[in-house]
């Protein structure tokens, strides 16, 4: 079953010259996608990946949508929820997707990446993120970076940054700059969450790259895990505090 909601409240504190966002409206929903719009122009969306050791866990990608073109952050976790998620995008809100960029190289970032290059969809990553995907035998995206990309969705710039490695080598945020967004991904924890899969982490720089995103983006007011609940710059003083040693 899939529900659409086309009239959308967003309920909005102001602090001093600051505005963010306290709801999230929940734009699309079936039982393998869900479309949460938390800003402006930024919008979260929701796959579930089946894995031996964590169960059935819930995956967030980010989408920025601005003057007809987006961008999507992250794949959801198969091709039949990209599908859906391009079809959304393309037919019921009339944008042209411009690319997608995996933020690193595990598969709840690209899993999904055949359904994008189906469809001709330029997709981004840092060299990093492409020789792992690689190795690892992944769907791989197509354009490699070294430490940092912009790209533009509408007259929208959107930053993409690798700043030290944490929950992998090759992990990096991007940073939407008008919504005040960051999508930290899976290198994020949201709050009360465990360590999370740690087999390619770098635990002892995860601490010091987090303080890294807080400083290249001071200005942050809401923060996008890779799984869980979306909130505010406390989530990176959560992920911080979890992998400083005591």
């Amino acid at each position: 079953m899939k529900l659409y909601f086309t009239s959308i409240f967003f309920l909005f504190l102001i602090t001093g010259s600051q505005v963010y966002c306290q709801q999230n409206d929940l734009i699309y929903n079936s039982e393998t996608l869900q479309i949460e719009q938390i800003s402006p122009n930024t919008f979260v969306h929701i796959s579930y990946l089946n894995t031996d050791d964590f169960g059935k866990v819930s995956c967030n990608g980010m989408i920025v949508m601005n003057e007809g073109e987006a961008l999507d952050f992250d794949t959801p976790t198969n091709d039949e929820a990209s599908l859906e998620l391009i079809n959304w995008l393309e037919n019921d809100q009339q944008v042209k997707v411009k690319g997608v960029i995996a933020t690193h190289f595990h598969w709840d970032c690209l899993g999904g990446l055949n359904e994008f290059h189906s469809r001709g969809i330029p997709s981004y990553a840092s060299d990093r993120t492409l020789a792992l995907a690689k190795t690892a035998g992944y769907p791989t995206p197509e354009n490699g970076f070294k430490k940092k990309l912009i790209l533009e969705a509408g007259n929208l710039r959107v930053t993409n940054q690798f700043l030290g490695e944490g929950h992998t080598k090759d992990n990096f945020v991007a940073y939407v700059p008008t919504d005040k967004v960051i999508f930290g991904g899976c290198m994020i924890k949201a709050l009360g969450v465990g360590n999370g899969n740690l087999e390619d982490a770098n635990v002892a720089a995860w601490p010091a790259t987090v303080r890294n995103v807080k400083s290249a983006s001071p200005e942050t007011l809401i923060v996008i895990p890779g799984h869980g609940k979306i909130g505010r710059t406390e989530l990176l003083d959560y992920t911080i505090e979890m992998f400083t040693e005591k």
